[in-house]
């Protein structure tokens, strides 16, 4: 399966804004594997972004969860949601940033749960100061 023609024009936007969002956690790294992106804390895997993975005809987001999280939102939007391969069994969750619209703030909360999840105390209580209102 290949990329539409939508889905290659909006890509690199779309690429762009999810890089923003992972910059504004503290200590969060975006690093180029070739088209795929691999995100991390301090050396702990936070997400993938993942370009045509395998040729499985997505643009997506897949993030560390927990599985029942992630049956709750694929059973909300089985559309948007998805169990990843690989990772799917331990309960990552895959969010498609390919479609028509893509809501950004369940990207964002997305990533904060699992940040906070996964990153030291420490950041964690950094990244609830820099957003408390």
């Amino acid at each position: 399966m290949s990329l539409s023609s939508p889905q290659l024009a909006t890509a690199e936007s779309r690429r762009s804004r999810l890089v923003k969002i992972c910059e504004s956690f503290p200590e969060v790294t975006v690093v180029p594997a070739n088209e795929h992106l691999k995100i991390s804390i301090r050396k702990k895997t936070l997400a993938y972004y993942s370009f045509d993975h395998h040729g499985d005809g997505m643009i997506s987001l897949v993030c560390k969860s927990n599985p029942s999280d992630q049956r709750r939102m694929i059973r909300s939007d089985p559309e948007t949601f998805f169990v990843p391969d690989y990772l799917g069994a331990k309960g990552w969750l895959g969010i498609r940033l390919d479609l028509a619209e893509v809501d950004w703030d369940v990207v964002t909360e997305s990533l904060r749960q699992a940040y906070q999840d996964l990153a030291p105390k420490k950041l964690v209580i950094q990244l609830l100061e820099e957003t408390r209102p």
